[in-house]
């Protein structure tokens, strides 16, 4: 039967993708996708979704992308792709695709903050954002101009708008979503081993004995990692072990060995029965097993503690919107245990060795990263209260099983991680990150892994898997989160600023060495009328944070303007007041850096849809309308910390008052060196929006057609982002290398990637340590952060003598706490949010994608079935799901993926009709300031 054109292009790229991974297709087929793939140009690329970090392969005839595959080349993902990164090409052609700026206006075509959305120029636009931020400026000062930045920005885009905010408008108001997602990982990092960052990698998987994931469904949130966990399993079904600690069951579930169901916020206190374990059975605890690996602990590791009493992140009393009445009682019910709260029964055992008793009131102070060295006996009493019993009583997730069968199960556990010969891998998501306590339980993963000697070693080791694309390459290593820099500097140290200032060539005394307003507080403190110009950039901040009821309240209600540039018209793009259209992902030059340290280029393979443009070039034509007079006079911030008036000292650096920030942070003469050249690599034969302008002939800032920048401004960028880590443990190869290869995992010493850090074998820096020491050590925790402590006791500091712990890791003693939110008689039930397997995030771009829609068309309210039956409820009826800050309508799923046992529920966040963030509680963990959306109370009825 004859085939008609788009038939037979649906046939030619499957058969494509299926020779990708060696798929044997029909000879007349294979034959077909042939003939039709002669006028296809082929291209590699990084998939748009999940920080797994798969390569893809894309096919351009045109100007459009007509297929997509998996690159067989690719080590991450070997030529397989997941459901979303088969259709990366159709989330850039939904049929309401953003092709113009949007402006709030009147009938009289002037601003109106209530008016309808009316197309605009770029000009008009950018003298829009001109006008509102230098209106902020004036105000706030550089406190009063805030971004909502990504994980998911490319790395010249991140690094495009931390130049402008902290060099330009010397602002720390920038932080990405990735605070939601992995902070407290990378507190975690931080704390524990002094860098940022995975030791281990993906390959572990195929090395390792026993996987066992905390907190994470693999199996939807990184299935082509899952592909492999579930491969490396049926290599040797009786050695390899699969082991699940969740909530709820779910998909990952389905091969697991042994599933263990936990209490919400209780994985503290498994992490403490195991470490307890270790230490009470090996000899010098104790016991009579020679478990821990002291020659390992004595050289690398020292014990440490912090305090207890920190909080949870919410808003303080005296802060201004709580001052003014803007949260109910109900609210408030919770937030008022942000200052002190009861030790509950549950919790009390384990705080008793850090001085505290049932019904005792704990006075909290505002989370703090202080810490300070401890003995290993006081580590040891720190582990007393975690025996089996009242570990098990406690944690136990589900009522209907067995207290004897959890305690088996936590017992094998505890085993599987004791056993001498036994590699193991510990994997986590958003279960242990999205917590109040997320950093503290981080740091107790890698207890474990420390005292068995099972971290940092091939098939070894406690792993936090990131959640978007380049949440570890943009966010993180870039920096473009408030208190940070690039490379793992810190805006508060003034070396670290002072190196940013030469690179960027900036005066001494620009960058504000005050970095404090994350994503919550950036929304807290639009609240407060403090910001008055925010900016969305790469995500969907007025959907993807907690408590959104306020923060959309806020926006469109007070005295401020809002900023979203986007592909498509979100829940942020419809609270704003101007809308940007975004050149989406495959329509610029970019690279990510996924969770293992990847970093991955790609080229523009098709112009950008009508007059998008990217996120980089609205920032650098953000930049041309700011000068020096304008944004480095003196400030004083809210703290009364004074910001420099820094002219004079530009004037002597050759700028004068009118000198643009375009000049001096984007068109200066270091980047003009890299040039644009069309006839080689990589260049040839790709277009370039932002180098040389397109066929498009858009209008831009000034209302001139853009012609482009004249240099190769994405390679600047890059060039220059790397050149801080370079010789520094953050090492990236040249920018065209990148082009060549699949990804390099950092550091790249020599032109070769490094697979497992901090070991003397594999890692060059790791080895020029140990030789620059002396030792003999199999290992150097070589990061520089927190290396020099006072010591003290579970209480406090005893000694503040600081001394140094150059090349050391910490184990931390830290205990199990409530939440602040738990069920009662009246909100009886826990809600835990989350992702499926078909949509990203808001679904933004994957509910455009008929074929993702059609699957999951609406978000689920995943119950027991036992309790829908209490509840008067049946599969398919709506509920109304509610708790002390709002409401939503979701319909009820009692057979479905996610299997919840009673008590709680499950309700992903991708629909925006079905708004759960409006329901979730904006608690962080007090040190990463991270959300905690996996666990509140709500209470659940018919609607």
């Amino acid at each position: 039967m004859a085939l008609d054109r788009r038939a037979f292009l649906k046939s030619a790229a499957a058969a494509s993708a299926a020779s990708a991974v060696g798929i044997a297709v029909p000879q007349n087929v294979e034959a077909a996708a042939q003939d039709v793939q002669k006028e296809w140009r082929w291209d590699k690329a990084a998939c748009r979704f999940c920080g797994t970090g798969c390569g893809i392969m894309l096919a351009t005839k045109e100007g459009r992308i007509v297929a997509v595959k998996g690159d067989p080349a690719a080590p991450v993902n070997r030529g397989l792709n997941c459901i979303k990164g088969y259709f990366n090409a159709k989330i850039m052609y939904g049929a309401d695709r953003l092709k113009t700026p949007l402006l709030r206006m009147n009938d009289k075509g002037e601003f109106d903050k209530h008016g309808k959305f009316r197309p605009v120029t770029w000009q008009r636009a950018f003298d829009e954002m001109e006008k509102h931020a230098k209106k902020a400026l004036k105000a706030s000062g550089p406190e009063g101009v805030a971004v909502f930045a990504s994980g998911q920005y490319t790395i010249m885009e991140g690094y495009a708008a931390q130049k402008m905010m902290k060099g330009g408008f010397r602002s720390n108001a920038i932080d990405p979503n990735a605070r939601h997602c992995m902070a407290s990982a990378v507190v975690g990092f931080y704390q524990t081993f002094g860098i940022d960052e995975p030791s281990g990698c993906y390959d572990d998987i195929e090395i390792t004995d026993t996987i066992v994931t905390w907190g994470s469904n693999m199996a939807e949130m990184h299935p082509i990692l899952w592909s492999r966990v579930s491969d490396r399993k049926l290599s040797n079904p009786e050695r390899v072990k699969i082991i699940n600690i969740q909530t709820y069951t779910h998909r990952t579930c389905d091969i697991g060995d042994i599933n263990i169901i936990f209490s919400p916020n209780t994985d503290l206190a498994l992490w403490n029965y195991i470490a307890r374990e270790i230490v009470y059975r090996d000899k010098k605890g104790g016991g009579k097993e020679d478990i821990i690996d002291w020659d390992f602990v004595n050289e690398n590791l020292v014990f440490t503690a912090g305090p207890v009493n920190i909080g949870y992140g919410m808003r303080r009393a005296g802060e201004k919107s709580i001052k003014e009445g803007k949260y109910t009682a109900l609210e408030m019910q919770t937030i008022d245990k942000e200052m002190k709260k009861k030790v509950s029964a549950k919790e009390a055992p384990s705080l008793e060795p850090y001085g505290y008793k049932e019904g005792q009131e704990m006075e909290n102070t505002a989370g703090t990263l202080k810490h300070w060295h401890i003995s290993f006996e006081a580590y040891k009493k720190s582990l007393e209260p975690y025996t089996l019993d009242y570990v098990a009583k406690i944690a136990k997730g589900d009522p209907n099983e067995s207290l004897e069968s959890f305690k088996q199960k936590l017992q094998a556990l505890a085993d599987y991680y004791i056993e001498k010969d036994r590699k193991i891998v510990s994997f986590w998501t958003m279960g242990m990150n999205q917590h109040t306590r997320g950093t503290w339980v981080n740091t107790l993963s890698y207890n474990v892994h420390f005292m068995l000697n099972k971290q940092a070693v091939p098939g070894s080791g406690a792993f936090s898997l990131t959640g978007q694309p380049s949440a570890c390459g943009t966010a993180r290593e870039v920096g473009t989160f408030c208190h940070r820099l690039p490379a793992d500097m810190m805006v508060k140290n003034p070396k670290h600023r002072a190196k940013a200032e030469k690179v960027w060539g900036i005066p001494a005394g620009t960058l504000n060495p005050v970095g404090n307003q994350h994503i919550m507080k950036i929304h807290r403190d639009i609240e407060d009328g403090i910001v008055k110009f925010a900016w969305v950039n790469v995500c969907n901040a007025y959907q993807d944070s907690a408590s959104a009821s306020h923060w959309i309240k806020a926006a469109r209600e007070m005295d401020n303007f809002i900023v979203t540039s986007d592909g498509y018209p979100g829940i942020s793009a419809k609270v704003s007041d101007l809308v940007l259209p975004s050149a989406m992902i495959y329509e610029k030059w970019g690279a990510y850096g996924n969770a293992e340290r990847r970093t991955q280029h790609w080229r523009q393979q098709v112009l950008p849809v009508g007059n998008a443009m990217s996120d980089t070039w609205q920032w650098v034509e953000f930049a041309k309308r700011f000068t020096v007079k304008d944004l480095w006079g003196a400030y004083t911030l809210r703290n009364g910390k004074k910001l420099p008036d820094v002219i004079a000292d530009a004037k002597k650096m050759g700028y004068s008052e009118d000198t643009t920030m375009y000049e001096i942070l984007f068109a200066n003469e270091r980047a003009k060196s890299y040039k644009v050249d069309t006839s080689v690599f990589p260049q040839k034969g790709f277009d370039n929006s932002e180098a040389l302008g397109d066929s498009r002939k858009v209008k831009g800032s000034d209302g001139k057609v853009f012609e482009g920048y004249g240099f190769m401004i994405h390679e600047y960028l890059f060039e220059e982002y790397a050149s801080f880590g370079r010789g520094h443990g953050h090492d990236l190869a040249p920018f065209e290398v990148y082009h060549r290869v699949r990804g390099l995992k950092w550091p790249v010493v020599d032109g070769k990637e490094t697979q497992w850090r901090f070991n003397v074998k594999y890692d060059p820096y790791a080895a020029k340590a140990v030789k620059e020491s002396g030792s003999k050590s199999t290992h150097a925790f070589y990061g520089p952060l927190a290396k020099n402590l006072p010591h003290g006791d579970l209480k406090g500091v005893t000694d503040k003598k600081k001394s140094s712990l150059k090349n050391k890791a910490k184990i931390f003693a830290r205990p199990y706490m409530d939440p602040p939110e738990m069920p009662d008689e009246t909100y009886d039930t826990w809600l835990c949010t989350g992702r499926v397997l078909e949509h990203w995030h808001s679904g933004t771009m994957t509910m455009r994608v008929p074929e993702l829609f059609r699957a999951v068309p609406e978000a689920l309210c995943y119950m027991n079935p036992k309790d829908a039956k209490e509840k008067g409820v049946k599969r398919g009826e709506l509920v109304w799901v509610e708790s002390r800050r709002g409401k939503v309508k979701a319909r009820v799923e009692t057979r479905g993926r996610n299997r919840p046992a009673q008590g709680l529920v499950f309700v992903p966040w991708f629909d925006e009709k079905v708004f759960i963030n409006k329901v979730c509680l904006d608690a962080t963990c007090p040190m990463s300031k991270q959300t905690d959306y996996k666990k509140c109370a709500v209470k659940i009825y018919k609607a």
